[in-house]
């Protein structure tokens, strides 16, 4: 079993924080207290600088740190494997989601997931799609899945399922009854998109531009950080939206939003699982594997 004293000061040292390294691991804060300054008498040296309600690394904290996340990464690969040699899956599977993909898409899955694999801790960040990656890349997570893709050289991109982005529109808007729009009506209508980082408007741009138009070219009324908190404005408001087809499902089907097609248009994507290059198969493959064959049944 991993040493729980190395696995406490990793957390403090993610978290710069006893407080919340406390509150992750379900102990007090004086238990945290004891075990670094256990391991740092083990050592015989400071591991963390304490100035009032700040925590930073000393030096050899780095140090400590850096071996620790390769224990640790260790650990879990060979209790992976121990498990697998008993025909079990188990463990602690660290994911991350960019908005759209954590609300709307893999849910269902992760569900699914748990009821096969009841031994593997699962848990979920969700961010956008830069977001995602910058917790891939600092270690706060194992697998990530999000919605663009923007070649980081240390990362490994592997898609997983078919997306479409679509204009809607509610079902009063005074263009609700067209099948289809022109590039130069789209140009005057309002829109309210996604905020910078999203992999839904990394996308959009991208589609304009191969239709020869720029982001600039367009009415943009707003910019909002979710895609629940678009489809709310979009009840109250005569603008548009490009969103995921995968998170309308329930206000196509009753009616309160409107797809519009535009002549010229088409704006489909990968969704993408993102990991570190050079990691080896483990339980992330295994939930990848699970996830790519519950969406090809469908």
């Amino acid at each position: 079993m991993l040493d729980f004293r190395l696995n406490v000061f990793y957390t403090v040292a993610k978290r710069l924080s006893f407080t919340k390294a406390a509150a992750d691991l379900f102990v007090t804060q004086p238990a945290i207290t004891k075990h670094i300054q256990e391991l740092e008498s083990q050592f015989g040296t400071a591991l963390f600088d304490r100035r009032g309600n700040q925590v930073s690394l000393t030096r050899a904290g780095q140090v400590l740190f850096r071996h620790a996340e390769g224990i640790i990464a260790i650990y879990q690969q060979a209790e992976f494997d121990m498990n697998t040699l008993k025909g079990r899956v188990g463990g602690q599977l660290r994911l991350g989601a960019s908005s759209t993909i954590a609300q709307y898409v893999i849910p269902a899955v992760l569900a699914r997931f748990q009821e096969h694999t009841p031994e593997v801790k699962l848990s979920l960040l969700s961010g956008n799609t830069e977001q995602i990656e910058q917790a891939l890349l600092g270690n706060d997570i194992d697998l990530g899945l999000v919605e663009g893709r923007t070649h980081h050289s240390d990362v490994r991109y592997t898609p997983f399922v078919k997306d479409e982005l679509v204009l809607v529109c509610r079902d009063d808007h005074p263009l609700a009854g067209r099948d289809e729009l022109t590039l130069d009506e789209l140009k005057t209508i309002p829109l309210v998109l996604r905020e910078r980082g999203s992999g839904s408007l990394e996308v959009v741009e991208h589609a304009l531009r191969k239709a020869g138009l720029r982001l600039t070219d367009l009415t943009v009324g707003m910019q909002l950080g979710s895609t629940e908190g678009i489809k709310s404005y979009l009840g109250s408001s005569k603008s548009m939206a490009f969103v995921s087809i995968f998170a309308v499902q329930d206000e196509l089907k009753s009616g309160a939003l409107r797809v519009l097609d535009v002549a010229g248009l088409a704006i489909q994507r990968d969704f993408y699982a993102i990991q570190l290059q050079g990691v080896s198969e483990g339980l992330a493959d295994t939930f990848m594997r699970f996830t790519r064959h519950h969406y090809n049944r469908k």
